[in-house]
């Protein structure tokens, strides 16, 4: 079927369906995945992004498709957070297999609070 990738959509329809079936695919289970492996896939993306130096706490969201990294401001600077979302790509691409793409997110926040009395 054209939705599969056998054969190229003819009609609009066939386009429609190959594009809803491509989103769907992003929900958990959606392809008969356990839930066990589903969540070791995730634990595997966060496992890489937290083992560079910095890193505070990472979460995988989107069933896998993004990874946000918190990094400690008081460590990394703005150019390192560059070259650090740059390293955990590399690192995903070499270490893990997936379908599509996985968004690398690198959040470096600092605060400053001063209170007028």
């Amino acid at each position: 079927a054209a939705h599969h990738g056998e054969e190229e959509p003819r009609t609009i329809i066939a386009v429609l369906v190959q594009a809803a079936d491509a989103i769907s695919a992003a929900r958990p289970g959606a392809r008969r995945e356990t839930l066990e492996s589903y969540i070791k896939r995730l634990e595997a993306l966060e496992a890489i992004a937290k083992s560079f130096e910095g890193v505070e706490k990472c979460y995988a969201l989107q069933a896998g498709r993004e990874i946000r990294v918190m990094v400690q401001p008081e460590k990394l600077g703005e150019a390192e957070c560059a070259k650090l979302a740059r390293d955990v790509s590399k690192r995903i691409e070499s270490e893990l297999q997936y379908p599509g793409q996985i968004k690398v997110t690198i959040v470096r926040e600092t605060r400053a609070v001063e209170y007028a009395k």
